[in-house]
């Protein structure tokens, strides 16, 4: 899985692998530009509310405050 440019209706095809792989692009933040960090960490936010399963292991990537998202 490269630097994020999927959908969200994609979110259902990623694994544990693809989310770990994301997780530790997140944790080097290493990117050539701040968009590409943003782009992953949305994605990861994303995950945490589609698929918390995947994201559980990495929320503290994210710092989020408790609130509704309804």
């Amino acid at each position: 899985m490269a630097t994020s440019t999927i959908s969200l209706r994609d979110l259902s095809s990623l694994t544990l692998e693809d989310v770990a792989q994301l997780a530790a692009r997140l944790e080097r933040d290493d990117y050539t530009n701040a968009f590409e960090g943003l782009d992953d960490w949305h994605l990861l936010r994303a995950l945490a509310f589609q698929r918390p399963e995947l994201a559980e292991p990495y929320l503290y990537l994210l710092d989020m405050e408790a609130y509704d998202e309804a």
